[in-house]
């Protein structure tokens, strides 16, 4: 069975496997004691820092284990805050960060701190200049992805960096996605990273901090990593966690290229075999191994388990699939289509018989969901009776209001509109990423007694 998410994590690489297996043998004691098998212990531990150090391209000194990629983000920017408190107390993030570098916001936020937040374009990329417009006298820190978890883009972060730099702003980069993939460029001052991204086991993380930026450790003070990162070490799965990173960076170079030959592929595929389908994120400034599209007229939960009967393990950014029912913050933030959507991200050595595959079976599980759903599946009827209508979507979930706005905005003349009410949160992004792919005009949202209502001009 296919597995496709490997942005969620990624499968154990056979180094970390042999490494883990190792470790647990010998690297069982206290690394903090000097008998013999505390020696040993602190002997692995020292030298899976020592090759992380080398990976990440920081010195050993810098480098701290977590017991999470979240808790490093967690604890690297709740650190470089509190270090730099005589500074000021704004925090500058991008709005398609990661969930635990938004908590982190929310948190600083709640206690009296200030957030900026910097917007990203259609393809979900910041732009340098803008993000540099939101720094500040009393700018403590700023965040910044080198990737993007969702859609695969890349992030200016060194053009971001030299303008940190220049106002005396650390900043702290999630490396989350690209650590295992390509070197993160030079700059930065935090760097977090997580072992299940790239093939290690889960439940390790990496902090590093640069020597000189002021950081002060939040919590009860603790002998373990510096301080940084309390609790006894889990020297097996650290051990694990940075000989498979070694391994797959020595990797990167081939299999990038041959993933994102594949990916290629996809992207070119999809919507020449699927109608009304929406690919995002950067064509080219992109990781190797990541697509996103979305398809209209379609339940993302439903897709998922169709796919996952048919044999392929992928992930969605709808908000069908999610117990909040509102769309990905990331495709929000971007104004794509949320709808329908599904993110491939392909594991190292992925067969190019299983994406053929996937090609093959992703048309005929489309078209089965959007015919159980209602879809529109011939263009609409010229004829106009009436001037405008009103689509009552009210209590309906995605893509309902949108399959019910395709069904009708033919029954209106050209110049006619079409009002969606509609208490839907991911009504809000899918109708006006409906009328730009359909080439229609979204005039607005208007209050309404329950919900909102969405009116769409017909312009062709």
């Amino acid at each position: 069975m296919p597995y496709f998410d490997t942005a969620s994590a990624a499968p154990l690489h056979p180094v970390a496997r042999q490494a883990l297996l190792a470790a647990l043998d010998e690297g069982w004691a206290d690394p903090a004691r000097l008998y013999r098998e505390g020696r040993r212990a602190r002997l692995l531990l020292d030298a899976a820092r020592e090759a992380a150090a080398e990976a990440v391209g920081c010195r050993p000194d810098e480098l701290t284990f977590t017991p999470s990629g979240t808790r490093a983000v967690h604890s690297g920017i709740s650190g470089a805050l509190a270090g730099r408190r005589r500074v000021g107390r704004h925090l500058v993030v991008s709005s398609v960060e990661h969930s635990s570098v938004l908590h982190s916001a929310a948190a600083h936020e709640a206690a009296g701190g200030s957030v900026s937040e910097a917007p990203v374009d259609r393809s979900g990329a910041v732009s340098a200049a803008a993000y540099a417009e939101l720094l500040r006298a009393d700018t403590a820190l700023a965040c910044l992805q080198s990737a993007n978890h969702e859609v695969g883009t890349e992030q200016p972060v060194a053009a971001v960096a030299e303008l940190c730099r220049a106002a005396g702003v650390p900043l702290l980069v999630d490396a989350a996605q690209s650590l295992g993939r390509e070197p993160v460029p030079d700059g930065w001052s935090l760097l977090a990273g997580s072992a299940h991204k790239w093939g290690g086991p889960s439940g390790v993380g990496l902090l590093a901090v640069r020597k000189g930026v002021r950081f002060a450790a939040q919590g009860p003070a603790d002998e373990r990593e510096a301080g940084r990162a309390a609790g006894f070490e889990n020297i097996p799965a650290i051990v694990a966690a940075a000989a498979s990173l070694r391994a797959v960076r020595a990797e990167a170079a081939a299999e990038s290229v041959r993933l994102r030959a594949l990916v290629d592929r996809i992207r070119t595929a999809v919507p020449e075999l699927v109608p009304d389908v929406e690919v995002v994120g950067d064509p080219v400034r992109r990781l190797p191994h990541l697509v996103t599209f979305s398809c209209l007229y379609v339940d993302g939960e439903t897709l998922l388990h169709e796919l996952d009967r048919a044999g392929f393990s992928v992930s969605s950014g709808s908000s069908c699939t999610s117990s909040t029912l509102t769309p990905s913050h990331v495709l929000r933030a971007m104004g794509v289509l949320s709808e329908g959507n599904v993110r491939v991200s392909l594991p190292n050595g992925t067969a190019e018989t299983d994406v053929d595959r996937f090609l093959d079976v992703l048309p005929r599980v489309v078209a089965e969901v959007r015919q159980r759903l209602g879809a529109p599946v011939s263009p609409p009827s010229e004829t106009a009776p009436a001037a405008s209508l009103v689509v009552d979507a009210l209590g309906k979930r995605c893509p309902i209001p949108v399959i019910e706005l395709a069904k009708v905005i033919g029954e209106v003349p050209v110049g006619g509109t079409v009002t969606v009410l509609s208490d839907d949160e991911a009504a809000r992004l899918d109708i006006p990423a409906w009328c730009a792919m359909r080439e229609q005009e979204y005039v607005g949202e208007e209050p309404a007694d329950r919900g909102s209502a969405y009116v769409v001009r017909r312009l062709s």
